[in-house]
C-alpha cells in the first residue's frame, strides 16, 4: 500500500526536487498511512515552497468525496472510480491568532483561483463538500481541542437561529505527499451569497446605510476603529484605561478608495448610532434605545451560544457584525439593524485553563468584572447595558427556553456530539490524526484537562455541557413562558424568508406532518401542527 499511495502522488502531482520544507510545520510522525476512510481527503501541494502567513503562494488542490457512507483512499490507481470534489488552485497561506502562534498544527486559509498565481491566477467560486458556492475558506486544524468537534458542536447546535452560521467538514489532508491529519474544511463569516449576502456600499441608489460587516477584536490590524464608547463593569461603571476595536471585514480598509466618498464615516456612523442609544439614559426604550439598532433576536442568540460555551473569547474576539442598508433591506424584506454570527469556539466548552474557562457556573458577558486589569481586549459595554434591561432578560429566558425544548434538548446535544464523533472514530481518523501528532495524552495550550483517550476527551466534553447547562438552566429557564403555537386549524402564515425545523433542529425545505417549528422574518418563533 504504501507503494501505491507513492504512486498516486507522482501521477497526481509533480513533488519538487527537496522535501516539504521544515518551516512548513509538519507532523511529528511524517509517515502515517491512510489505506481508507470515510472522510474527505484533500490534497494539497505546494511543491516543497514554504507557506507564509503573510503572503499567498500557489497550491494545486484535489479534494476527494465519495457520496455518504463511501470510502475514500489515497490510491486512487488501485481504486480509480472515485469521485473529485474539487480539481484546481488556491492561494494558500497560515491563518489564525493563538490557533496559530500556540499550535504545532497550524490552519491555512484558502482562496480559491483559475489558474495558479504566477500565471495571473484570478478569484474562483466553487461548491466545496456540498456547502455554498464562494471562493473562501478556512482549514482549521484541531489541535488543542483534542474532540476536534468543539467548533462544528457550537456551529451545528446553533444554527436552526441564526442567519448564517458557518458549515463545515471534517476531513483529512496530504500536503506535498505528507499525511498531515484530520482538518475542518470551513466556510468563513464573509461576504458572499450563500453567506453573508451583502451588497457593495452605494449599490442600493448611493445608500451608505449598509452594507457593512465588522469585527469585534484585537488592534492586530494596520487600520481599525476604535469604540467611542468605553468598556464598562457590570454595575456600570467606565473602564476608562480600555478600548473596542473593530476590524474592516466588508468592505475592507484597502477598498475605501475606490468606493463611494465619505463611506468608511457611514460605517462607523452606523456604529455610533447603535452604541450611543445603549450608552444612553433612554437605552430601554422600545422606540429610541437600542432595539431601533440592533436585532434583538440575533443579539440574543449571539449570547446564548456564547455562554452556553463559556467560550473566553467571547464577545471581546472573533465576535462578527452585519448589517444592511436601509433600501437594500426594503427591496428585500430583509432586516437593516445590526445582527451577529458564529466564530471560533475551539478553546471554549471547558478547553481553556485560563480566565476560569473550565468553569460551570460563571458568566462571560461579566469577563470585565475579573479581568479588567490583565487583558487589553474586554467585553463591549453592549451585553452589560442589555442585561440591565429586565424585558431583553425577559425575552433572554425565554429563548433559552425554547432552545431547551429544540435543537438544545440533552438528547440532541448528546446526538450531535455522537454523530461528530463517529465519523472520526469509525474509520479511525482519531487513530491516525494521534499517529501523526502525539497531543492526546499531553499538555498542550490551554487545556484545562488532559484525557489519556480520545473518549477520555468527549467524556471530559459532555460532563462538562451537562454542569453547563445545569447552570444555565438554573438562571433562564422557564417554563411557563413557553412557546407560542401556531393553532392546528390555522394555515401557516405567508412570509417568504420564515425558515422551518423539525423539533430536533434540522432545517427542512418543506413542512412535515405532525409538528414544525416555525422562525419568521422578524425572529419570532413558534410551533406550528401540520396536520396534512
Amino acid at each position: 500500500m504504501k507503494h501505491r499511495i507513492l504512486t498516486y502522488f507522482l501521477l497526481f502531482l509533480p513533488l519538487a526536487c527537496q522535501a516539504q520544507r521544515w518551516d512548513n510545520y509538519r507532523p511529528f510522525n511524517t509517515h502515517v498511512q491512510l489505506t481508507q476512510t470515510n472522510l474527505p481527503i484533500i490534497f494539497l501541494n505546494v511543491d516543497g515552497k514554504m507557506i507564509k502567513r503573510e503572503e499567498r503562494i500557489t497550491a494545486k488542490m484535489k479534494i476527494l468525496r465519495n457520496g455518504d457512507g463511501m470510502l475514500n483512499y489515497a490510491d486512487t490507481v488501485t481504486h480509480p472510480g472515485q469521485h473529485f470534489d474539487f480539481d484546481g488552485y488556491a492561494a494558500i497561506q497560515y491563518r489564525g491568532n493563538s490557533s496559530f502562534d500556540l499550535s504545532d498544527k497550524k490552519p491555512y486559509s484558502l482562496k480559491l483561483i483559475d489558474k495558479p498565481l504566477e500565471e495571473g491566477g484570478e478569484k474562483l467560486k466553487a461548491k466545496l463538500l456540498g456547502m455554498g458556492k464562494d471562493n473562501d475558506w478556512a482549514m482549521l486544524a484541531p489541535y488543542s481541542d483534542k474532540s476536534m468537534i468543539r467548533d462544528l458542536l457550537a456551529f451545528e447546535l446553533a444554527r436552526p437561529y441564526f442567519d448564517f452560521v458557518p458549515e463545515g467538514r471534517l476531513c483529512e489532508l496530504f500536503l506535498d505527499g505528507t499525511y498531515y491529519g484530520v482538518f475542518i474544511l470551513c466556510e468563513r463569516v464573509r461576504k458572499g451569497k450563500q453567506r453573508l449576502p451583502l451588497h457593495d456600499p452605494g449599490e442600493d441608489g448611493g445608500d451608505l446605510t449598509g452594507d457593512y460587516h465588522v469585527e469585534v477584536d484585537r488592534n492586530d490590524e494596520p487600520h481599525v476603529y476604535y469604540s467611542k464608547q468605553r468598556p464598562i463593569f457590570s454595575d456600570g461603571r467606565s473602564i476608562t484605561w480600555r478600548s473596542i476595536c473593530f476590524q474592516y471585514k466588508s468592505p475592507e480598509y484597502e477598498d475605501f478608495a475606490q468606493l463611494p466618498n465619505g463611506t468608511r464615516m457611514a460605517l462607523t456612523n452606523e456604529i455610533d448610532k447603535m452604541e450611543s442609544a445603549l450608552a444612553s439614559a433612554s437605552f430601554a426604550d422600545p422606540e429610541i434605545g437600542y432595539a431601533k439598532y440592533i436585532d434583538v433576536t440575533s443579539f440574543i442568540d449571539h449570547q446564548l451560544s456564547t455562554e452556553f460555551a463559556f467560550n473566553v473569547d467571547g464577545y471581546r474576539l472573533s465576535t462578527n457584525l452585519y448589517k444592511f442598508s436601509e433600501t437594500h433591506a426594503a427591496e428585500e424584506g430583509l432586516d437593516p439593524r445590526w445582527k451577529t454570527s458564529l466564530w471560533d469556539m475551539n478553546i471554549a466548552f471547558g478547553n481553556a485553563n485560563y480566565y476560569e474557562g473550565d468553569q460551570t457556573n460563571k458568566w462571560q458577558y461579566k469577563f470585565n468584572d475579573r479581568h479588567a486589569y490583565d487583558d487589553g481586549n474586554l467585553v463591549p459595554f453592549w451585553w452589560q447595558k442589555l442585561m440591565m434591561d429586565p424585558e431583553y432578560v425577559r425575552k433572554l429566558k425565554m429563548r433559552w427556553t425554547q432552545y431547551r425544548q429544540e435543537a438544545y434538548s440533552d438528547s440532541h446535544i448528546e446526538s450531535v456530539i455522537d454523530s461528530l464523533t463517529s465519523l472520526l472514530t469509525v474509520e479511525d481518523a482519531v487513530g491516525r490524526n494521534q499517529k501523526a501528532w502525539k497531543n492526546i495524552g499531553k499538555w498542550v495550550w490551554p487545556n484545562a484537562y488532559v484525557g489519556n483517550t480520545y473518549d477520555d476527551e468527549i467524556d471530559y466534553l459532555k460532563e462538562w455541557i451537562s454542569d453547563r447547562v445545569a447552570f444555565l438552566d438554573q438562571h433562564l429557564y422557564d417554563e411557563s413562558l413557553g412557546l407560542p403555537h401556531v393553532a392546528a386549524s390555522e394555515a401557516l402564515p405567508e412570509d417568504h424568508q420564515q425558515k422551518i425545523y423539525a423539533p430536533d433542529g434540522r432545517q427542512l425545505l418543506h413542512p412535515r406532518r405532525g409538528l414544525n417549528v416555525v422562525r419568521r422574518s422578524d425572529g419570532s418563533v413558534y410551533k406550528w401542527f401540520n396536520s396534512n
